[in-house]
């Protein structure tokens, strides 16, 4: 025991990153699986039908973002009772909403398409909103805690259920429901996990009495996250409306193919990075020390990583997902789209430097600008058809997320400014 004791690193963020890690490693094997079999059995339509579902339950799904659960990571421990409690009747009354608002907007996006085939699976996932809330709470005091092996733990086996599923379902030729489907039938895996590990349960009372403290904090993270959302989605409509859904569909798989586990990885990340901010964020030396040596952390982590993606694209595409999208265009597309990797989780690392501090705004501005200049070049990219659009989101990512690096590190380096408490 006590040789494995000393293979456990000392630093917490490079356990935690050790924890979501392994995590991510077992949901890498089974999304290989999955994204195999779907590759193999779906055509570029269905891709194409199951990305307008999943792009419009991901517009509506990031009001669940709200900053609710960041609030109660961040929150002082004589408040945290009533931020927990007032913060379970938030999500609540959010997630009711949000089930009605995409039930509507199913209609609408089958009139927009013309497709009266979107309305069913787009009205069937948004009960996911009903089942979510049961655990909210929950997983921000994991968090809270650092107890990221459990957050880790149950990602897993959320994502792995949701990956089995699909690829079952696309053996059983369910066409899109295959990839469709399982996001609502693994929310209660996710509820049941985080209810066993944490022993939090609300009052029998419905209270909304610190909601203008938990919805101030809140409401910047939200405005980034949604546009954190647009832009994750605004190459998809752009793609399907100008360009065609089959051109969508190519651009889908090679997105998904080529950045699925760098997102894995820096959403991991951002987990990690704003526990490990929030425990200094009073302390201006510490916080420098920690900003810097967790950009070194992630550097020795992704650099590598997506270049041996990239290197290795044009062996592995061919033999695991088949000739066929190498014919269709998708091997340029999915490097390219790899690429914009490196820039992304040092642009995370400061976007949790600012929420960590009290200054969500800040982050809310920088993230503005670079929406704009994202949708922009995308829009200017679909004149070169999905080619131009890869280059379009590499080249911006490159360019500008750097910069926003440099204002944070110009931030932590000013001298005699005292953060926020």
């Amino acid at each position: 025991m006590g040789f494995l004791s000393n293979l456990i690193p000392k630093d917490r963020f490079i356990r935690n990153m050790g924890w979501m890690g392994a995590g991510e490693l077992g949901i890498r094997v089974s999304r290989l699986l999955a994204t195999v079999i779907l590759a193999r059995l779906l055509s570029p339509k269905d891709y194409g039908l199951a990305a307008i579902v999943l792009m419009t339950n991901e517009f509506v799904r990031v009001f669940t973002r709200n900053g609710i659960g960041d609030k109660i990571v961040q929150a002082d421990a004589e408040e945290l009772s009533e931020v927990c409690q007032t913060a379970w009747s938030l999500n609540w009354v959010i997630g009711a909403s949000l089930c009605l608002i995409q039930i509507a907007a199913s209609f609408v996006i089958g009139r927009i398409y013309n497709d009266s085939s979107l309305i069913l699976p787009i009205i069937l996932v948004s009960f996911s909103y009903l089942i979510y809330p049961f655990a909210m709470v929950q997983t921000a005091l994991i968090r809270r805690e650092n107890r990221l092996k459990i957050f880790s733990l149950t990602y897993l086996v959320s994502v792995v259920s949701d990956n089995l599923l699909t690829g079952a379902l696309a053996l059983l030729g369910w066409g899109m429901w295959a990839i469709v489907l399982p996001k609502l039938l693994v929310a209660p895996v996710w509820v049941a996990m985080m209810l066993k590990f944490e022993a939090w349960r609300p009052a029998r009372r419905f209270t909304l009495k610190r909601w203008s403290n938990v919805m101030s904090f809140g409401s910047r993270i939200l405005g980034v996250e949604l546009l954190n959302t647009f832009r994750e989605s605004v190459d998809y409509l752009l793609i399907g409306r100008m360009i065609g859904l089959k051109a969508l569909g190519v651009y889908y798989f090679a997105f998904n193919a080529g950045l699925g586990l760098s997102i894995s990885v820096i959403s991991a990340l951002s987990i990690s990075l704003y526990s490990d901010f929030c425990d200094v964020r009073t302390v201006p030396q510490l916080l420098r020390q920690r900003f810097n040596k967790n950009l070194f952390t992630i550097a020795k982590v992704m650099v590598p990583l997506v270049f041996l993606q990239c290197s290795l694209a044009p062996f592995y595409v061919p033999i695991i997902f088949g000739p066929k999208w190498v014919d269709e265009g998708a091997l340029p597309i999915l490097i390219l789209i790899c690429m914009s990797a490196l820039s992304r989780p040092f642009a995370v690392a400061s976007s949790m430097l600012f929420r960590a501090v009290g200054l969500p705004q800040v982050d809310l501005n920088w993230n503005i600008g670079f929406t704009i200049a994202l949708t922009i070049a995308i829009l200017v990219g679909t004149h070169w058809g999905i080619l131009g659009v890869a280059i379009a989101v590499v080249a911006t990512h490159l360019t500008l997320q750097p910069i926003y690096v440099l204002m944070a590190k110009g931030f932590l380096n000013r001298r005699g400014h005292e953060l926020p408490a």
